[in-house]
């Protein structure tokens, strides 16, 4: 009967997010191959406001409250990795574009 009673109180909320899915999937399914690198690595520097809000979930949190402080961990360490992801693949793309040098 829980979970019912919370389906029923977060109704709204589960609609938006099921609308989120779709139209994402339409936006990204109509992005051009040539566009989708850069797009998706802007998109993973956002990440940055994760791991902002993950510090502040972490600081924020009682000290006995591990539930908190590992999924901030976590989610500390994910962004990070998306971040840095992201600026790699930027980088390996910007290195396509650059002329290379005649010896």
């Amino acid at each position: 009967m829980g979970i019912l009673n919370w389906i029923a109180g977060n109704e709204q909320i589960i609609y938006i997010v099921i609308l989120m899915i779709f139209v994402g999937i339409e936006v990204i399914g109509r992005v051009p191959s040539v566009l989708h690198t850069p797009l998706m690595s802007g998109a993973n520097a956002i990440h940055g406001v994760v791991i902002i809000g993950a510090i502040i979930v972490m600081g924020k949190a009682e000290s006995d409250n591990y539930l908190a402080l590992i999924l901030g961990f976590l989610a500390v360490i994910l962004g990070t990795l998306n971040v840095v992801g992201g600026f790699v693949v930027t980088d390996r793309m910007l290195e396509m574009f650059k002329s290379k040098k005649k010896k």
